[in-house]
Parts: C-alpha cells; sequence; structure tokens
C-alpha cells in the first residue's frame, strides 16, 4: 500500500497489516469509550444520612404537634440531611487488551488513509519556533484543524503549534485514539508512520 507525500510527488510504501485493515467501528467505539472513562477521577463523594452529623434526637413527639412524624433531623427530605442516593468514589476502568487496543488503532489509521484524511510529509522544518511560520506551511497543505504526529517531539514545532487552537502535536508513541477521533485531518512525518508501523506489528 503507498501514501502520497503532501510535501513532494513521492509516495511511501507503508504496511497493508497497519494502514490497509477493515474498519471495525464496534471496536473503535469500546476502546474510545474506555479509553475516556480511564481519565475519570471517580473521586465524587456525598454523604448519606448516617453519615450526616447530628440528626440523632427525634425533633419532635411522634403524635400530638400537629406535624408530619420524623424521627431524624437528617432525613433526605430535609435540609441538611444525606443524600438519598450518595456518590462513593469508585473506579471507571474498563478492560480493554493490548490486542484490542492495537487494533481499532489500526482500525482507525485505516479509515482515515482510506477516506483521504491521513496526510504524510517528508518533516516540518520551522527556522524558528513562530506560529505564523507553522500556520503558513499548514495553509499551503491545506489544513486547519489537524493532528500532528512526529517521531520525537520537536521543540521549535511544538512551541509553534501551541497557540493554534485546533492544531496539537503528539509523539507517535502516544497516539491515542481519543487524539485519532477528536481531530478532522491526520498529519504524520515519514519517521512517525515507520515507528508506528513497529508498534502495531
Amino acid at each position: 500500500m503507498k501514501l502520497k507525500l503532501v510535501s513532494g510527488g513521492n509516495e511511501l510504501e507503508v504496511s497493508e497489516a497497519t494502514f490497509g485493515q477493515k474498519y471495525n467501528e464496534t471496536l473503535v467505539h469500546q476502546v474510545v469509550t474506555a479509553y475516556r472513562a480511564a481519565g475519570r477521577a471517580g473521586t465524587k463523594a456525598q454523604k448519606t444520612r448516617a453519615e450526616v452529623r447530628g440528626g440523632g434526637k427525634k425533633p419532635w413527639a411522634q403524635k400530638g404537634t400537629g406535624q408530619a412524624r420524623a424521627g431524624s433531623s437528617r432525613s433526605p427530605i430535609w435540609v441538611g440531611g444525606g443524600r438519598a442516593f450518595a456518590a462513593k468514589p469508585r473506579d471507571f476502568t474498563q478492560k480493554v487488551n493490548r490486542k484490542m487496543y492495537r487494533g481499532a488503532i489500526r482500525s482507525m489509521l485505516s479509515e482515515l488513509a482510506r477516506t483521504e484524511r491521513l496526510v504524510v510529509t517528508d518533516g516540518i522544518a520551522l527556522e524558528a519556533p513562530k506560529t505564523r511560520l507553522l500556520a503558513n506551511q499548514l495553509k499551503e497543505w491545506s489544513l486547519e484543524k489537524v493532528l500532528i504526529v512526529v517521531e520525537a517531539t520537536d521543540e521549535k514545532l511544538y512551541l509553534a503549534a501551541r497557540n493554534l487552537p485546533y492544531v496539537e502535536v503528539i509523539e507517535a508513541t502516544a497516539l491515542n485514539p481519543v487524539a485519532l477521533a477528536a481531530y478532522e485531518k491526520v498529519l504524520m512525518t515519514v519517521a512517525a508512520v515507520k515507528r508506528l508501523e513497529e508498534r502495531l506489528q
């Protein structure tokens, strides 16, 4: 399988196993959901009526007062009372094994290549860490909302990209399904493509 380089007329030979897979929507959805769930803190905590301070004494007599009977001032229907179904700290992680995770990444990369949303370049050389220089380069390649995948973080590229609202720079080793799903197009360097092929074998 071949991918055309945006920086020239050449083509890059890539692995069919990585960039030529059938799109598995069910697997991709499961892995993206699990990845996002793993990022949740799960530290929310509320108190039940048993945990709220006070409420030990019966507010008034059971009968004869003309008011509704009450056994505690910390009932969930009282102001200052506990929550009826109090939230407790919990773990939101979902099990996704390595084979599933890599399969989802391969499926997403293949779909990007199939729909011509995956763009490959020899490299992004910037003379200085200037946002304007990167913006002009991306405009020349007709890229606006784009995820840039590089083999190793380039400080000039990182500094130039961080002020562009719809541009993100990420290393090939840190590529994840949420980042791939979030952007309209993905720009990869040749070195990043080779690294991904090694990683996803």
